[in-house]
């Protein structure tokens, strides 16, 4: 891998963690474009480290009032349905890692699972509009949406707004929990991965450009993401998704 492929694999990483097109799956799909071969997830890893910036760069005002306001019940709960709703991934990622990993290097399971994120964002368009509040319960739906989300093709952004969406939570809430969900899920996931390389077998000059596109990038497109929402047009990303599996399922 050279420093042109690692800055297309960062850009890619950056539009496809947000959207909820599965940044994963996408990875797989392009290293496979690009005659790229890198065993394991190492490199995945650190291009969602750089996304995972770009969460704590744009709710940072969330994180904070959160941080600051801990005395109060509301922000305990909700801190506390955070924490519940990281659960469900953390079983999975622990008890299916290796079976997981081995997911990475199968376009064609890939494939279907796009085909699957497709369907659930399409469903959405029939949720949205709805303003109910979050609660441990809902919280730890999303949880296990996030769950699912851990195999290659699931859009982890797609499963858990539309989980929160079909809950009844608003466009904004339930991406506002989603993706500061994301950040321990994330975090967790490159810890866990890190403990298990012995050797990385990139440059840390072609990871860093990765780590840096990735995050820039993936700054743009969650601010854009965000914005997005508020127009009801979500469900338009589960067409491309179910046309993007039928034709990875031929590659």
């Amino acid at each position: 891998m050279d420093f042109l492929d690692a800055l297309i694999l960062g850009i890619l990483q950056g539009i496809t963690e947000f959207l909820p097109v599965s940044s994963s799956g996408h990875l797989v799909l392009g290293q496979k474009l690009l005659g790229i071969n890198v065993p394991g997830n190492a490199f995945e890893v650190i291009l969602h480290i750089g996304t995972l910036m770009s969460i704590l760069v744009v709710f940072w005002p969330d994180i904070h009032r959160l941080l600051s306001d801990i005395k109060d019940y509301n922000t305990r709960t909700y801190i506390f349905t955070l924490v519940l709703g990281t659960t469900p991934a953390i079983i999975v990622g622990l008890s299916l890692k290796d079976q997981i990993a081995l997911m990475f290097d199968n376009t064609h399971s890939v494939a279907l699972a796009l085909i699957v994120t497709g369907i659930i964002l399409i469903s959405s368009k029939w949720f949205l509009n709805k303003k109910s509040d979050l609660t441990l319960v809902k919280g730890f739906g999303i949880g296990l949406a996030q769950a699912l989300a851990i195999i290659p093709g699931i859009s982890r952004s797609g499963a858990t707004i539309c989980t929160g969406l079909m809950m009844g939570l608003s466009a904004e809430e339930a991406a506002r929990f989603s993706f500061l969900l994301a950040i321990p899920a994330i975090a967790g996931a490159g810890i866990l991965t890190a403990m298990d390389i012995d050797k990385i077998s990139l440059g840390m000059d072609v990871m860093a450009v990765g780590l840096l596109s990735s995050f820039l990038v993936g700054w743009a497109a969650l601010k854009w993401l965000l914005n997005l929402l508020k127009t009801g047009k979500f469900h338009w990303f589960g067409v491309y998704c179910l046309l993007l599996g039928i034709i990875a399922a031929w590659i």
